[in-house]
């Protein structure tokens, strides 16, 4: 299903894919991620501070959906908290990357956008861990990420 995408976001998304694709053939796959990662960090800061700072992770991402409604996803938040831990799941029904990954000669989206934003939430946020559960690239029917702190 084809959502609309506001076009800063759709140009700044094939940038981010050309640039990750310029980085591995410089300087490898691992240096690339590592690189990507890095630079994703002040970004991840950026977006998220305003939604988690003063918020449990739920009612952060709950406030976040209209965001990424506005880049043209489909987001739910469940609320996992927890044994003592503040906790959510973030299921994202509409996976925007699947079809720009392939112009840029990735198979999935994965390593240049999930897996990048996961790991620099968890240096940008010390106390903070992500994991993916879920991925439509990978057949499954949504992309399903957990956050802890």
């Amino acid at each position: 299903m084809m959502k609309n995408h506001d076009q800063d976001f759709l140009a700044s998304l094939h940038q981010k894919f050309r640039h990750f694709r310029q980085l591995i053939e410089e300087r490898g796959p691992e240096m690339a991620r590592e690189a990507a990662i890095e630079a994703s960090v002040p970004q991840q800061i950026e977006l998220m501070t305003p939604f988690i700072a003063d918020a449990t992770l739920a009612e952060g991402f709950q406030r976040a959906i209209p965001f990424f409604e506005k880049i043209g996803m489909e987001m739910e938040v469940l609320d996992i908290s927890n044994n003592g831990k503040d906790a959510v799941l973030e299921i994202q029904k509409y996976c925007p990357y699947l079809g720009i990954a392939q112009e840029y000669g990735f198979s999935t989206p994965c390593q240049v956008i999930c897996d990048i934003d996961v790991a620099a939430i968890g240096r940008a946020f010390a106390d903070m861990n992500g994991t993916i559960l879920c991925r439509q690239a990978s057949g499954d029917c949504v992309c399903v990420f957990k956050y802890e702190r």
